[in-house]
């Protein structure tokens, strides 16, 4: 039996390709000479994979990161042969083999990383290609700038092991002035000299829009190719990419004293109109938005009253006339009225975490131009 498709939805999520190719011509811009590329991990932050990198490849983006071995295969399906992807978290134990097959190319973090790839390469009787991370501060993933000087003194780790990159991450690329960045580009620029014929980047979302200095020979954005720069970088001048609606799923009309919602944290102090809105943490939105957070109609916020449910919260529209909005319109989450920073503020998190956990339940509608299609729930790769 065919599956059927589902004709309703209770939310939209808009996501607009051509400005991400804006973005990623501006980022490209401001770091060239250096080479740009892309990290598309997290299903593209979640914006889906399938969609938003062959829309980077096609504007000229040939290096692409991913965190994870399976990813990498998914983004393979995207964009086919011929670009470079990266493996940011390395080789997890027994992925080693298949790395190698497809052509990957995994950032070796440790020495046991390293000691498995090079053992791999041994039985191969050929080097096989990988980035090196150096932790130049951060103290979360690469390997001591005094183990990667005594790779760089081995000759046998340069016929086992054909580096493409060698790179490090900023901690603190969202605060421009911060006294880390300086330290740690220095820090790495120690190791870097012992690899002087590899290409070298340090540079995150953050790390494009620091001086030029820091772009080195490639640029790695992330979260700025989706308009939302880190917080210390707010000026860019990158676009929004995306906007989020959801639908009223019922109107009522509640007296003073009344309560809303679990544990009935939410308790009317007058008469008000409440809307009750499809969307809730199962669909990625935060549940700490509650009595918090808001909705927007037509410019109108409208507040969240009680606590957000797994698929359902509730605002107040006492203030919008009678009739201005009804059962199976929409109300904006995110959009012209309300940034997506704005939400991460309001639920005391970052913009990485919200896009990142904007679920599968989601229409999605990818718009290019004049060009729209409609990707159905449950899609989003």
């Amino acid at each position: 039996m065919a599956k059927a498709v589902c004709p309703g939805f209770s939310s939209q999520l808009r996501i607009d390709l051509g400005v991400i190719r804006a973005n990623y011509r501006a980022l490209a811009g401001r770091a060239a000479p250096a080479r740009c590329g892309a990290v598309v991990k997290a299903n593209a932050y979640g914006l889906g994979t399938a969609k938003v990198a062959p829309t980077l490849h096609r504007e000229g983006c040939r290096d692409f990161f991913v965190a994870q071995l399976c990813e990498a295969f998914d983004l393979l399906d995207a964009i086919g042969v011929g670009s470079t992807i990266f493996i940011l978290n390395g080789l997890d134990p027994g992925g080693e083999a298949a790395c190698a097959e497809w052509g990957f190319v995994p950032a070796l973090n440790s020495e046991s990383q390293v000691a498995r790839w090079r053992a791999l390469a041994r039985t191969r009787e050929k080097a096989l290609p990988a980035a090196l991370q150096i932790d130049s501060g951060m103290s979360r993933l690469g390997l001591d700038p005094a183990a990667a000087a005594g790779l760089a003194d081995d000759p046998a780790f340069a016929r086992e092991v054909k580096l493409e990159l060698v790179m490090t991450h900023l901690a603190c690329a969202d605060e421009p002035d911060h006294a880390a960045n300086r330290s740690q580009l220095d820090r790495f620029l120690d190791v870097r000299r012992r690899f002087p014929a590899v290409p070298a980047s340090i540079a995150n979302s953050g790390g494009v829009l620091l001086p030029p200095r820091y772009h080195l020979d490639l640029v790695r954005p992330g979260i700025a190719l989706f308009g939302a720069p880190p917080e210390g970088h707010a000026a860019a001048g990158l676009q929004p990419v995306l906007s989020l609606d959801a639908r009223v799923l019922q109107i009522r009309e509640i007296a003073a004293g009344d309560g809303v919602g679990y544990g009935l944290d939410y308790i009317a102090s007058a008469p008000r109109r409440l809307a009750t809105v499809g969307i809730g943490y199962g669909d990625g939105w935060p549940r700490g938005l509650g009595g918090v957070g808001a909705a927007w109609f037509k410019g109108r916020r409208l507040p969240i009253v009680g606590r957000v449910s797994m698929d359902s919260l509730t605002v107040d529209i006492t203030g919008l006339p009678r009739g201005a909005i009804e059962e199976g319109g929409f109300v904006e989450l995110i959009g012209r009225s309300q940034s997506l920073a704005r939400v991460a503020h309001d639920a005391g998190t970052i913009p990485y975490e919200i896009l990142t956990r904007l679920g599968t339940r989601h229409q999605r509608i990818y718009l290019d131009g004049d060009q729209a299609e409609t990707v159905a729930a449950g899609a989003a790769r």
